[in-house]
């Protein structure tokens, strides 16, 4: 464990079993000799641990689930399920809930051979009885310092991941606002022209169409003028809403200026991108907006767009800008046919 962390979990044990009553640390006594049980928390006594009694490694798994206990001394030998082999199953399943880390001493009247087995199998100490009771209660105490630490650390992890989910949560939010804009919810100019290139060389690669189309509402300083700058955002929001309703999920729509809007179009040739701009044209040509004027007539108030539109493979259109000249090009064309219009390159 590196020295700043294991520093930080000293002196801040979150969830640390050592800061609480004594009365809250569990021990879970598993012994199918009931005298040796009461010798243990005898032994124990003084130090005001709260104890349960476990007679069998089936009650001892039970125990485990149902009062997670800080400490576990278990004898070795035992009728079914035996000491080591309960030692194994907690271990192995640490990681599962109603488990959790905890550490385990195993106690036995055998020697070595049993020892070896119990802590190559993950025990945390063996005692070999009988065995002194100051012991116990020395190696009981190291334990719980150690189940202290494991626990301040999964805190501190559990902490750490919540902190990095919020942080990466913050970083999309704020990733959303740098690429949209704020009054119509479309993408920005900035992250549109982000796209352009890499959607472009994408089409070049693969050889499909890709369509541009530019889109500019009719008179807006006149609609601003007359009824007012919030009116005049009521309608670069409804107008920013039908463009985005008449197109698809892979197109990408963006505010472009103040009153202009563009989109891209992939794998989409000349005659469906002629479709698609007389779609966005004629709906929002039915726009209709109410407003009423201070003197308290009320008006009903249309608007109109002028779209140009250009596809790739073109004649000429061999870049990205290329490509958005085109469509700008024929914006410029239909604003000068009288407005209200779609025209689109042909080369």
């Amino acid at each position: 464990m590196p020295e700043t962390i294991a520093q930080d979990i000293c002196e801040h044990p979150a969830g640390d079993v050592l800061s609480r009553p004594m009365w809250r640390r569990r021990i879970l006594i598993v012994d199918d000799d009931h005298a040796q049980v009461l010798n243990v928390q005898r032994g124990l006594a003084h130090l005001g641990y709260q104890f349960s009694e476990a007679r069998d490694g089936n009650q001892a798994l039970t125990a485990v689930r149902e009062q997670h206990p800080d400490l576990i001394l278990m004898d070795v030998e035992m009728p079914g399920l035996s000491g080591v082999e309960v030692c194994r199953i907690i271990k192995a399943n640490q990681g599962q809930p109603g488990f959790g880390f905890i550490p385990v001493i195993l106690m036995t009247a055998r020697q070595r051979t049993a020892k070896i087995q119990g802590l190559e199998l993950g025990a945390d100490d063996f005692l070999i009885k009988p065995f002194d009771m100051l012991e116990l209660a020395a190696r009981a105490k190291s334990m719980l310092r150690l189940k202290a630490l494991q626990d301040a650390l999964l805190e501190k992890n559990h902490q750490l991941d919540r902190a990095n989910k919020e942080l990466d949560k913050k970083r999309q939010e704020l990733l959303a606002l740098s690429r949209t804009d704020p009054l119509t919810g479309l993408f920005n100019r900035r992250y549109f022209e982000e796209r352009l290139s890499s959607e472009f060389a994408r089409s070049t690669r693969y050889r499909t169409p890709i369509s541009c189309m530019m889109t500019d509402i009719d008179y807006f300083k006149r609609l601003n003028d007359e009824y007012g700058h919030p009116f005049g955002d009521r309608v670069l929001r409804e107008v920013a809403a039908v463009a985005r309703e008449s197109l698809r999920d892979v197109d990408l729509i963006a505010r472009y200026g103040g009153e202009e809007f563009i989109a891209l179009l992939p794998e989409t040739g000349p005659q469906q991108a002629l479709l698609v701009s007389e779609r966005v044209r004629d709906g929002i040509a039915s726009l209709r907006f109410a407003h009423a004027r201070p003197n308290g007539a009320k008006a009903v108030v249309g608007c109109t767009v002028s779209v140009g539109v250009a596809t790739y493979p073109g004649a000429k259109l061999d870049s990205a800008e290329a490509l958005l000249r085109a469509a700008d090009d024929c914006l410029y064309q239909a604003k000068a046919a009288g407005k209200n219009s779609v025209r689109q390159h042909h080369g």
